[in-house]
């Protein structure tokens, strides 16, 4: 037991702190006094064929403009400035834009922030879509094996796009109303991240669009919370745990707490007559609230036990670039 309370204290202490400051070998961006007061200039200035790590340091403040994180050889960091690195609300950094499809867009290219290069990391930065009710308008487009911690994404429809790779989510804000964590590839994980729910009529927090049995696509919720975002008045069983974009869906929610938002049948179709669940995989383990109880979809079902996280991210996960053990 010492031992194990000793772990504890470790991974707290990792976590608990500030970051006011670059960390050595940063480029810095700020409205003034850093090297760029553009973070796309930042990230365009560094080389995409040099094999040395790269990383970035954002000053307080709202920088309004998209960012594409391009392929490059370097593992690239970005870090926020923030007075608790442990979790996204002492976070002073917000990426904005507010491009939807009503532009003439694709999905990824209404992104606030678009990521392509592999083993990325980002800590204690808001990316933000403000389009708000009425189209598409993704805040987080991601294409590669990343990770995100202390973060907040939010949006209102189709907020975070979780496209391919490995992704990892740890101790984050995820926020939206309609398929609001959604893509077709990515095997994901997310870990005690804090999942908010807007008010509207109805909603679904996934939209998984696997699209084979054979695809590895997975979404998946540890230790996670999900409730009516802060200041919205969220109806009893408004909102459902996912609909099946893809005719092979699959996302299982384990050991989180569901609020009364959630719809006693956790699940739902796709659209009526489009039902597209003759093939899901939909599954829950060890929830707990309000939201956990009821008579669930006869398409979804109880695992037997917890879904593990290298069955998600592979079982070298914990090596990976994008991997941050003191986060777990």
């Amino acid at each position: 037991m010492k031992s194990f309370l000793a772990g504890l204290t470790l991974v707290a202490s990792a976590l608990a702190g500030s970051r006011t400051s670059a960390p050595s070998g940063c480029i810095t961006v700020a409205s003034s006094g850093g090297d760029f007061t553009s973070i796309q200039k930042a990230v365009n200035s560094l080389s995409t064929s040099s094999s040395t790590a790269q990383c970035i340091f954002i000053g307080a403040g709202t920088y309004k403009e998209q960012v594409l994180i391009s392929s490059r050889k370097a593992q690239l960091t970005i870090y926020g400035y923030t007075a608790d690195t442990s979790s996204y609300s002492g976070n002073k950094v917000t990426i904005t834009s507010s491009k939807s499809q009503a532009d003439g867009l694709s999905n990824d290219e209404t992104a606030t922030l678009r990521v392509k290069a592999a083993n990325f990391k980002l800590y204690n930065v808001n990316v933000n879509n403000g389009y708000g009710k009425g189209s598409q308008a993704v805040a987080l487009s991601a294409y590669a094996d990343s990770g995100y911690y202390g973060c907040s994404f939010t949006g209102f429809q189709d907020t975070v796009l979780a496209q391919s790779g490995y992704q990892l989510y740890s101790h984050s804000l995820i926020q939206g109303a309609t398929d609001f964590i959604f893509g077709q590839q990515a095997a994901a994980w997310f870990e005690s991240c804090d999942i908010r729910v807007l008010a509207a009529s109805i909603g679904y927090v996934t939209a998984s669009g696997r699209s084979s049995s054979s695809s590895s696509s997975y979404y998946v919720f540890n230790n996670c919370n999900v409730a009516a975002a802060s200041g919205n008045s969220v109806s009893a069983g408004a909102y459902y745990l996912g609909r099946p974009w893809g005719a092979y869906a699959r996302v299982a929610f384990q050991n989180s707490a569901l609020s009364s938002v959630i719809n006693s049948a956790g699940w739902h179709v796709w659209n009526s007559g489009d039902e597209r669940t003759s093939n899901v995989a939909f599954g829950e383990y060890k929830n707990s609230g309000d939201g956990a109880k009821g008579t669930r979809a006869s398409f979804s079902k109880t695992l037997s036990s917890a879904v593990s996280i290298s069955s998600i991210l592979g079982s070298s996960y914990s090596s990976a670039g994008y991997y941050d053990n003191s986060y777990m």
